[in-house]
């Protein structure tokens, strides 16, 4: 059976201070410094939230978590300038930082709760998330506003809950632990951070002239459903997480050949897809798409430099019949993944900037047949230690803008993986089924009867 992880039902007010501007503790240059061509598309436009939750630790009973961290922001802007200034826009829709040094927002609160509250295993989504990261008023413009909003909020144990809303233009998870690490090192003492952040955005800018190689299905607008909405009010959507430890992922691994070769990702990717799709039940021709966040950094002759802090993910897409997808062998969906993701190449990235700059910088086209999954598994957000230790939790503060394969520890000491979803109730009951029914190794090739029309 596969084993979920319930949300927390918890409920409770932050005693919050007036909001204030952090900023550089040392003068810092006056500069404009352009966004990369991938950074600066309109699907990045948004802020996205973070939360990491501390536990008490003697060591630190006389030292306020606000203040360090505030102190080490103030520290830490010095190196990365650019995240204490301003966007703005030029011809084209192009983004720049105007690098004021005018700081980011900082909150710091306090709350009548414990760690221990938000359950033993603590996973998006967070309650109380609007207490925790307060929405500051005049704050969350794209333009001309303070590119980061950060909220310290002590708990009555002696734990804290650090939260962060950034702009993703500035750059993806990579790049924002980046930064949060060197928070923490400046926290314990540090002068300056292990690793020198990088700029060097125009190593992601499109070509002159653009030469787009790809089909940048990613992009394609035909695929967008306007119907979506329909399906999708919020008080019909149900969340949940499924942990996956060794168990599961061998019993996955029996419904393959014993000497195919595939990564955990690949088969649990390729399984949840199925599962999802099934849950849908589509007609057997319709068309639908796995999307894989991949990060590239790598994938550059020579890499791109270390300190680079960017927006470096390639969105690589595919696309298939529900008919084929369920139908075929487990192995089909698995070389799918795998062809999926070895398309984030430094030539794709080339070919989606230029596509970006000849197309008006479009957003992913998305809709209720689309699976897009990111693997954070060796993004550690639990790693950023400002002096309390590991976090108990860190990561995204919220599970709606896709799947995510977040790295685990349950009650038991067991590592794994874990995956929040939040979908729609009748189709996660459907999917739950799926899964139950895919762990048990109940004929996962076969009729499953998933498809509304009669094959």
């Amino acid at each position: 059976m596969a084993r979920t992880v319930q949300p927390t039902s918890l409920a409770f007010k932050v005693r919050r201070s007036e909001p204030e501007l952090v900023v550089p503790v040392k003068p810092t240059p006056r500069e404009y410094k352009p966004l990369s061509d991938i950074d600066d598309r309109h699907g990045h436009r948004f802020l996205h939230p973070v939360i990491l939750l501390y536990r008490y630790n003697p060591s630190m009973e006389w030292k306020d978590p606000a203040k360090v961290i505030r102190d080490a922001i103030a520290k830490t802007l010095v190196f990365y300038y650019p995240f204490a200034g301003r966007l703005k826009e030029g011809p084209n829709g192009k983004l720049s930082v105007d690098c004021t040094g005018e700081g980011v927002l900082f909150i710091e609160g306090d709350a009548d709760v414990t760690l221990q509250q938000f359950g033993d295993n603590p996973l998006p989504p967070f309650p109380c998330m609007d207490e925790l990261l307060f929405d500051v008023k005049g704050y969350g413009e794209m333009l001309n506003c303070p590119l980061f909003l950060i909220q310290v909020t002590r708990l009555k144990c002696g734990g804290f809950i650090f939260t962060i809303r950034h702009n993703h233009t500035m750059g993806d998870a990579i790049g924002l632990l980046q930064f949060l690490k060197a928070v923490g090192e400046m926290a314990r003492g540090a002068l300056s951070p292990t690793i020198s952040p990088v700029w060097e955005r125009h190593l992601l800018n499109a070509r002159t002239p653009p030469r787009v190689t790809y089909a940048h299905l990613e992009f394609d607008q035909e695929f967008m459903d306007r119907n979506d909405d329909e399906i999708t009010q919020p008080n019909n959507m149900v969340n949940l997480s499924f942990f996956f430890g060794s168990n599961e992922i061998s019993t996955l691994r029996k419904l393959i050949p014993p000497h195919y070769q595939c990564t955990t990702h690949d088969i649990l990717t390729a399984c949840l897809w199925r599962c999802h799709t099934k849950a849908l039940q589509p007609d057997p021709d319709q068309h639908i798409r796995l999307i894989c966040i991949v990060n590239t950094r790598s994938k550059f002759n020579p890499p791109l430099p270390l300190g680079y802090y960017g927006n470096t993910i390639a969105y690589p897409t595919t696309v298939t019949t529900a008919d084929k997808l369920c139908r075929s062998p487990l192995e089909y969906a698995i070389e799918l993944v795998k062809h999926t993701k070895g398309k984030a190449t430094e030539e794709y990235m080339k070919s989606t900037a230029d596509f970006l700059v000849t197309n008006g910088r479009p957003g992913l086209a998305l809709n209720r047949w689309s699976f897009l999954l990111s693997n954070l598994t060796r993004i550690k957000f639990q790693d950023v230690d400002f002096g309390w230790g590991k976090a108990v939790y860190g990561g995204d503060a919220s599970n709606t803008d896709g799947k995510h394969l977040i790295p685990f520890t349950n009650t038991k000491g067991e590592d794994g993986i874990v995956v929040p979803l939040y979908l729609p109730a009748l189709i996660m009951e459907r999917f739950v089924n799926e899964l139950n029914s895919l762990l048990k190794n109940e004929n996962p090739n076969g009729n499953h009867n998933y498809i509304k029309s009669n094959m």
